[in-house]
């Protein structure tokens, strides 16, 4: 039997990657971490988020869209008149908040070893089922990701490409499982920065053996208070926003 935990979306809050290990370790354990990107940015304390996954034995990462942009610096040119106040003021608050992580992490010796994160894993699991993990989409490690919002045809268009049974994704912070006549796609929801309503820390158990396999969905609560005292304490870019979410003021922008 093959036991695997997958998660992504950690975003830089080491509270929320604690009490997911310590739900793992309370179950038993895992033969693998499957760890799907978007590890450090944005949140309060990277670097320990960072040295908690430099701990864990057989784990296997992927890049989402926020270890991009912090392990390479991208910067992104603005045209002032193709953007309203509150787009603008979003964009360098994301900026300042890159480069607030892309600091810290430097400075921990984290950063080249985030700059080489591969974009997709792959594995045959012991019933013969391909499986895939990745951020976003095939391909991808940005854009509309898997949510609820798409519709049949624009959902058709994220998965083009997949060559698996299998299909693992984070990205949209929203959990939601799908099948389909060759492709069955499970959205992990995400470990931090949670969408209302459901504020709980979010992972799968993946158990497979030569019969088949079998994904549980784990849901782990957390004392987000101290998220948000730390919050307050350190004030890294983008603070009062990630407040808001922990406080569960966020939904999800296809339910707009």
């Amino acid at each position: 039997m093959l036991r695997l935990a997958i998660f992504s979306d950690i975003h830089g809050n080491p509270l929320a990657l604690d009490a997911v290990l310590d739900d793992i370790n309370r179950r038993g354990g895992v033969d693998e971490y499957w760890i799907l990107g978007d590890l450090v940015a944005i949140g309060y304390d990277p670097v320990a988020v960072m040295d908690r996954l430099a701990e864990l034995d057989n784990a296997f990462y992927v890049r989402g869209n926020t270890d991009r942009h912090v392990s390479t610096d991208e910067a992104r040119g603005l045209d002032a008149g193709s953007y309203n106040d509150d787009e603008v003021q979003r964009i360098v608050n994301l900026a300042r908040a890159m480069a607030w992580t892309r600091g810290a992490l430097s400075s921990a010796g984290y950063l080249d070893w985030l700059a080489e994160l591969p974009l997709e894993l792959r594995r045959d699991l012991p019933d013969g089922s391909r499986f895939l993990g990745i951020h976003a989409s095939p391909g991808n490690d940005d854009g509309s990701g898997v949510h609820p919002g798409l519709s049949n045809t624009e959902l058709s268009a994220v998965l083009d490409g997949a060559g698996a049974e299998l299909l693992c994704v984070g990205h949209t912070h929203w959990p939601m499982e799908l099948r389909r006549p060759d492709l069955h796609v499970i959205n992990l929801g995400s470990v931090s920065n949670p969408l209302a309503p459901d504020l709980r820390a979010k992972y799968i158990l993946l158990e497979a053996d030569g019969d088949g396999y079998r994904a549980e969905r784990c849901f782990v609560d957390y004392d987000r208070e101290e998220v948000i005292a730390a919050l307050k304490a350190i004030r890294p870019p983008m603070a009062d926003f990630l407040i808001t979410l922990f406080q569960g003021e966020v939904k999800p922008r296809w339910q707009d």
